[in-house]
């Protein structure tokens, strides 16, 4: 299949990747390769793609830093402006599938309209105007969704949208590998941000009394500064933004991964690199972290401090075989790969069956139907 796959633009892909988003659309447009597809990935000028189309000068927090401009009109035109581009190449019938990996909701829309097959993987819980787009189009045969795990599924069908497909992130388990013996500290790997924890992190290694190292970019200075610098000491190290070979030998030399979160995360790529590292986890039991983790970590109630620290005291004793195990079992790109081309055959025959006109925009899109004219 020929695909285009739509990222995010807050962030180029490109490592030391932004988030968990930017992470999995790497892996997907790599998955998708290696199985034997052609993949046009549509993204910020400064991503790192083999066959990149560039829809965007640069990411949008490089010029309108979401915490700034967050839902203003200056940010919503550039988001519309980036994919306006993509909607000349798939609007022309170039592809077989559009899979749309962004948080932008009107491509879900326009795609409906135009019976375009499009599958939309829901990175968020359902909220704002990306529910609003998937109650309106789910029952289109052309659109297809995906959520990364049950707990999201049971989220979205609790709002009224039953059905969306689970399809679990991938990790790469050729990169992500044991390297032997662990050394004595635990990783905390993430956004330095207050819903992933890490202030309650930091709070219960130094209770349990561990070395923790840190690593992530920090986004929110004002909650750095005040809940994780004055903890900074010989046991508790911050190594800043790492990628690549670094991160994931410090990861795979830890004793445990710490991982945390004060939401309801929608899956934990984290946890899930952890694990094909052989790492145990000890962490929050929020969203779908119980799914990656199953049986190859403790988990406590969110926020419980004290709980965390007893959780580092037992973790590991884990057999780190049968974590990377689970890992390549559960948790790999291929695996990750065979349920989205499931979704795609589903939304490839539901766009045959539906006939519907490939252009029939509506006065909300009038100026793509403008620019496809």
């Amino acid at each position: 299949m020929k695909i285009a796959v739509l990222a995010h633009i807050r962030h180029a892909i490109a490592e030391p990747f932004g988030g968990g988003m930017e992470a999995h659309c790497d892996m997907l447009c790599r998955g998708l390769r290696a199985a034997g597809h052609q993949v046009d990935l549509f993204a910020a000028d400064g991503s790192q793609d083999e066959s990149l189309v560039p829809i965007c000068a640069a990411p949008y927090d490089e010029v309108l830093p979401w915490r700034v401009f967050r839902g203003t009109s200056e940010l919503a035109a550039y988001q519309r402006d980036a994919f306006e581009r993509v909607l000349l190449a798939v609007g022309a019938g170039a592809y077989d599938v559009v899979h749309n990996n962004s948080l932008f909701p009107e491509i879900i829309e326009w795609c409906a309209r135009a019976g375009i097959p499009c599958v939309t993987s829901q990175h968020v819980p359902p909220f704002g105007a990306m529910f609003d787009a998937v109650a309106a189009t789910r029952e289109r045969p052309n659109i297809g969704f995906t959520v990364t795990s049950q707990d999201q599924q049971a989220l979205w069908a609790d709002r009224g949208c039953a059905g969306l497909d689970v399809v679990p992130n991938g990790i790469d388990t050729d990169r992500w590998v044991p390297i032997g013996e662990p050394q004595d500290y635990l990783t905390w790997v993430g956004r330095i941000v207050p819903n992933k924890g890490l202030a309650e992190a930091i709070q219960a290694a130094r209770k349990a009394r561990v070395r923790l190292r840190i690593f992530g970019p920090v986004e929110d200075a004002g909650y750095f500064t005040e809940k994780v610098e004055p903890f900074l000491n010989e046991g508790i190290e911050f190594h800043g933004h790492r990628s690549g070979d670094r991160l994931r030998a410090e990861v795979a030399g830890a004793q445990a991964a710490l991982v945390t979160p004060l939401w309801d995360e929608p899956f934990g790529l984290v946890a899930a690199e952890a694990l094909a590292c052989g790492t145990p986890i000890a962490g929050f039991d929020r969203g779908a972290l119980s799914e990656v983790v199953g049986d190859c970590g403790v988990l406590v109630p969110g926020g419980d401090i004290g709980a965390l620290a007893h959780a580092i005291r037992k973790v590991r004793r884990i057999d780190r075989a049968a974590c990377r195990a689970r890992a390549v079992e559960k948790l790999s790109i291929a695996a990750m790969i065979a349920g989205y081309e499931r979704c795609y055959a589903g939304a490839i025959a539901g766009a045959r069956l539906a006939s519907l006109p490939r252009l029939a925009w509506d006065s909300s899109c009038s100026r793509t139907s403008e620019l496809l004219a």
